[in-house]
């Protein structure tokens, strides 16, 4: 940090001091600045305690309590000229021990706070107003895993901001500020600048976070589904194998979500598909030639009424303009994973199934020698 002298035109470096140096504390001097001047962490926070140790079974205790804008508690450990190696495992302590805290039990953390220092002032009304609620059981505070690190520290140790980082990278919010004082003659400055994540970056590495949870849902749920779907297509394939519908005889088991059974004309399969929300029937118009399968749509839709008089209920007819193929299909709403519905769901695959060919398969073949 630099003096600027606009009569000289120069800049003149700032005196870097250090805080033991200048006999300033961390409890004395640092905790109560960001007491009373919360926004200097670069946000509107409320402090709700200091020096907390409200936890079962330890005498620890966390320099500041806080909540932000959206109702997360925010753990705050200040350290002054050096971080110390432990902080951070310090400060996941506190962290977990305040995860379980309930609205009801943050609002008395805060009430006794506010007894001690501003006497007459409701906390659960002050909760309201600073989250701009009316109602303080409308209030969604401390949700699920939401907590909160910020470290304020003068010096950051390298095996504390590197564990930040990879804590970040794994969506746990942390912040790191450092604190610099600088001396004037007998003017004292405080510099507070967050070091990680940078202001810059840290819509960054929250969207990459998100990301990337999302991918390992994508994967766990790509695993799920690969394990039941061979297991539930054995059901159904046995089903088959004991009804009138000879289709799928031939078949086997597969990890995809459908199976697919010639009807005797070529690229116009029936097909079963299984899904977490739904099992359909199908047939498909999916020939080489787009202009074929809708001339073969047409031909079964102009016939619509007898199909659907055949099949008993009324099909969702899908030209799809726009594609090459084209298809006409049956779907049914189900939780498909719990496999408790399974041996109803191969029911209702096997019978319409039974019914869609039936319901098909002739004019199919009709359709299919008048192309010819």
């Amino acid at each position: 940090m630099f003096k600027i002298d606009l009569t000289t035109n120069r800049i003149t470096p700032l005196e870097i001091k250090r805080f033991s140096e200048l006999g300033i504390t961390e409890r004395h001097h640092l905790q109560e600045w960001l007491c009373h001047q919360p926004d200097a962490l670069g946000e509107e926070l409320l402090i709700i305690q200091k020096e907390f140790d409200g936890f079962d079974d330890t005498r620890e205790r966390l320099d500041l309590l806080a909540l932000d804008k959206d109702g997360n508690l925010v753990i705050i450990e200040n350290k002054l000229d050096d971080s110390g190696r432990d902080v951070i495992w310090q400060a996941i302590k506190y962290a977990s021990y305040c995860a379980t805290l309930t609205r009801g039990q943050i609002a008395d953390i805060f009430q006794s706070y506010l007894d001690k220092w501003q006497p007459s002032i409701n906390a659960r009304q002050m909760l309201c107003d600073f989250l701009e609620k009316t109602d303080f059981e409308e209030l969604k505070i401390n949700s699920g895993n939401s907590q909160r690190l910020i470290f304020v520290a003068a010096n950051f140790r390298k095996e504390v901001t590197s564990t930040a980082l990879w804590l970040l990278g794994r969506g746990i919010d942390v912040s790191c500020f450092k604190v610099t004082p600088y001396a004037i003659a007998e003017q004292l400055l405080l510099n507070v600048e967050q070091i990680i994540p940078t202001p810059e970056a840290k819509d960054l590495i929250i969207s990459m976070s998100a990301k990337e949870a999302e991918e390992k849902h994508t994967e766990a749920a790509l695993r799920e589904s690969q394990t039941l779907r061979p297991q539930f297509w054995q059901m159904a394939l046995d089903a088959f194998r004991n009804s009138k519908c000879s289709l799928f005889n031939n078949i086997s088991p597969s990890k995809d979500h459908w199976l697919s059974a010639g009807s005797g004309v070529s690229g116009c399969p029936f097909i079963m598909i299984f899904g977490k929300h739904e099992i359909r029937v199908d047939f498909w118009l999916a020939r080489a030639s787009r202009e074929e399968n809708k001339k073969l749509f047409q031909y079964l839709h102009v016939r619509k009424k007898d199909v659907e008089l055949c099949f008993g209920k009324s099909l969702e007819w899908l030209e799809l303009p726009n594609k090459k193929s084209s298809r006409v299909q049956l779907s049914h709403a189900v939780d498909g994973y719990n496999q408790e519905n399974w041996p109803l769901m191969v029911d209702w695959l096997v019978e319409h199934m039974l019914l869609l060919e039936k319901a098909i398969k002739k004019l199919l073949l009709d359709a299919a020698k008048e192309l010819k």
